[in-house]
Order: structure tokens, then C-alpha cells, then sequence
């Protein structure tokens, strides 16, 4: 399949080396052009613009940080939205709002394109390994004809409906879960290690106990503080939790957990973490027990 693919950051590079790796035609774009390098070696091409990215494939694929960004590359003037052609299908797979998911939609179909959300759960190894889980929501005949890229992408695609921002709803809600486990590592981390208890040891209690990957990931970047290089920055973190009650506002859906976790994330962030793996999250406990971390 011909696939355009706009976002090369450190989820986006290891998608698009996935496609190429399971025979289809891949043309990237990514502001920086440096990063295109590897993949072109192994056969993608190189797209100057957005739009030349779109020309001529069947499916263009953006994953990109933010609302704004996903804006910029396909609303603004002579982006994707004049450049698909007609029939061709958009896959976002960006972590955004349930606001601009349902813009999406709507202006692809003023055009005569089609529109996927896609998000994804999975951090970069993830991502390499093509061991995402994929969670995609449109309508049936789009999703349909999206399954080929999405086995190139990850292990598993759920759907989660015909409208689009479903999906990105889904994603907000497993983002903000597993802020919560973040932020329960850390205050239990922080507890223990004022009684004189390893929190290494209390890590194997909890993986004997939920056999959970995201768990054992997240308890051992906390356990061992392995917060950069950042798999998933932690300003990010705080992008979705508001998204997340952005969403809960829209449907009369209280969150109170949410907006404790967000306060959490805007003090890690008042300490200059903004850069750091979002699992460094667990330091604002650590500091509030005074461990001084």
C-alpha cells in the first residue's frame, strides 16, 4: 500500500520503519529532515511538505504531540486536506482531543476523504518492536481498509466505534490510568522508603500479585529513577490529563481523581521536569514526603 507518514519523533520513526518492514510504500515527513535519514536508507522517501507526503498514497498518517500541531499539518492552507485525494484516508494516530477528532471528520468529509482516529498504547521499544496495541474508530468501511497498515503498526487493533473521537476518548482515559499508576508508585515509594522498606522488593510483590507489563515498566523506571531520556515527556503527561477533562467536562463525567493527578503533574512540571519521562511524576511525592528527590 502507498502510505504517507507525517511525525518522526520517537513513536512515529519506529511506525514508519514497521510499514517499510512489512512491504508497503512509505513517503515520511518530519520538520526536521535528519530524522527521515535511517528510514530512507531502508527505502522510504523523502517528502519536502505535508502535502507531498499525501500526493498519490492511499492513506496518510499523522503522529504528531498536539492538538496544535495536528492543526497546523492538516487544516492550515495547502496541507493535507488540499492534497489527499479524494477516497484517501487519514489515520491519526496522535494522542488529541475529542474535540478535534470530531473536526477532522468533518472536514475530510466536506472533501470527499475519509478519516480514522488510531491512537496508540505503547512507548518507543514498543513502537520499534511492533508491539503496539492499536485503538482505532471510524466508520466500518474505513476502519476496514485501514487493517493492513494496522498490522504493520502493532500486535493487537481494538475498535471502539464508528465515531472517530471514541477512540481518542479511549486513549485519554488508558493515559489517565496509567497516570494514576505513576502517581500511586509514587506515593507508595515514597512510604516505604520512609519505614526502611526497598521499593524493589515491594515491585516484585506487585508483578507477583497483577502480572501486569505496564506495572513492572513503570515500577522499575520509578524504583531505579530512569527518567531520561524521556520514553513519554512528562508535559505531555499533562496535555492528556487536561484533554482527559476536557472530555469529561463535555459529557457532565466528574473526575475528581483527574484533577488531583493534574495539579501533581503541574508541580513536577513547576520543578523542571517538563522534560523528563512522565514516570518522574513519582518525585513530587518523593518531595512532598521530604525525601528530597
Amino acid at each position: 500500500m502507498k502510505i504517507g507518514f507525517i511525525g518522526l519523533g520517537a513513536m512515529g520513526a519506529g511506525m514508519a520503519g514497521n510499514l517499510l518492514r512489512a512491504g508497503h510504500s512509505v513517503a515520511v515527513y518530519n520538520r526536521t529532515q535528519g530524522k527521515a535519514d535511517v528510514l530512507l536508507k531502508n527505502g522510504a522517501t523523502l517528502a519536502q511538505t505535508p502535502s507531498d507526503a499525501c500526493r498519490g498514497r492511499e492513506f496518510v498518517i499523522t503522529m504528531l504531540a498536539n492538538d496544535e500541531a495536528v492543526q497546523e499539518v492538516v487544516l492550515a492552507k495547502g496541507a493535507i486536506l488540499d492534497a489527499l485525494q479524494a477516497g484517501a484516508i487519514h489515520i491519526s494516530c496522535s494522542t488529541i482531543s475529542t474535540a478535534m477528532a470530531r473536526c477532522l471528520e468533518v472536514e475530510h468529509h466536506r472533501r470527499g476523504q475519509r478519516y480514522v482516529s488510531a491512537p496508540v498504547f505503547g512507548r518507543p521499544e514498543a513502537a520499534q518492536g511492533k508491539e503496539l496495541v492499536v485503538v482505532a474508530a471510524g466508520q466500518p468501511e474505513s476502519v476496514a481498509a485501514c487493517m493492513p497498515v494496522f498490522a504493520g503498526l502493532g500486535r493487537q487493533t481494538i475498535i471502539a466505534g464508528t465515531d472517530p473521537a471514541q477512540a481518542n476518548a479511549v486513549k485519554l482515559c488508558g493515559n489517565f490510568m496509567i497516570a494514576v499508576l505513576i502517581e500511586s508508585f509514587g506515593e507508595a515509594y515514597a512510604a516505604l522508603r520512609k519505614s526502611g522498606v526497598d521499593p524493589k522488593l515491594f515491585l516484585e510483590i506487585i508483578n507477583g500479585l497483577f502480572k501486569s507489563p505496564v506495572y513492572e515498566t513503570y515500577g522499575r523506571l520509578i524504583a531505579e529513577e530512569r527518567f531520561q531520556p524521556a520514553g513519554f515527556r512528562l508535559e505531555l503527561g499533562l496535555k492528556d490529563v487536561r484533554l482527559l477533562l476536557q472530555t469529561a467536562e463535555e459529557n457532565s463525567s466528574p473526575m475528581p481523581l483527574a484533577s488531583v493527578v493534574r495539579d501533581q503533574f503541574l508541580a513536577a512540571i513547576a520543578h523542571g521536569q517538563k522534560d523528563m519521562d512522565w514516570s518522574s511524576l513519582a518525585r513530587v511525592a518523593a518531595r512532598n514526603a521530604g525525601l528530597g528527590a
